[in-house]
């Protein structure tokens, strides 16, 4: 008779990856456990995680979202005033009306999923506030650490570049 054994307990050290943590955050969940909020109110970001407990209030997002948002929505409305513009003959009242109001709702639609998923990527690398071992998720993962982070202790981060 064959036993096999189950797949060993996740580490306490253990994070989500890039792309899955900082897609959590773009859906306003936890980085961590995807179940909990990352905000309590549109651009304030809760203290811990309901779910798992992953302490949040340490994050230092300031800029880099903002600027993210301006980047996007300057080169999408930016095309279409210049594909609309060159193509059709608009009014002037109407140009003046959709382009602002289109450039606002965009900005404002995406700074909050954009400021998640900056605080999904500062919780992978263990950026600001990330610095500690998360909590335990359990019974979800394989607990195995791939690369270079293979033999680091509890409460270190993955760094970037070389040391």
């Amino acid at each position: 008779m064959e036993t096999y054994a189950s797949p060993p307990a996740p580490s306490p050290q253990d994070r989500t990856r890039l792309m899955p943590a900082m897609a959590r955050g773009f859906l306003n969940r936890c980085p961590h456990c995807g179940e909990g909020h990352v905000f309590g109110r549109f651009l304030k970001v809760r203290p811990a995680c309901e779910a798992c407990g992953l302490e949040m209030e340490g994050h230092r997002a300031d800029d880099l979202p903002p600027y993210l948002v301006i980047f996007l929505v300057g080169h999408i409305v930016g095309y279409l005033v210049l594909e609309i513009e060159m193509g059709y003959d608009v009014p002037l009242w109407i140009s003046l009306t959709v382009w602002p109001l289109l450039t606002l709702v965009l900005a404002l639609g995406l700074l909050q999923p954009v400021k998640g998923a900056v605080i999904g990527l500062q919780y992978t690398f263990g950026m600001h506030g990330f610095g500690k071992a998360p909590p335990a998720r359990g019974g979800t993962g394989t607990g195995e650490r791939r690369g270079s982070e293979a033999g680091r202790r509890a409460g270190d981060a993955p760094r970037l570049g070389s040391v």
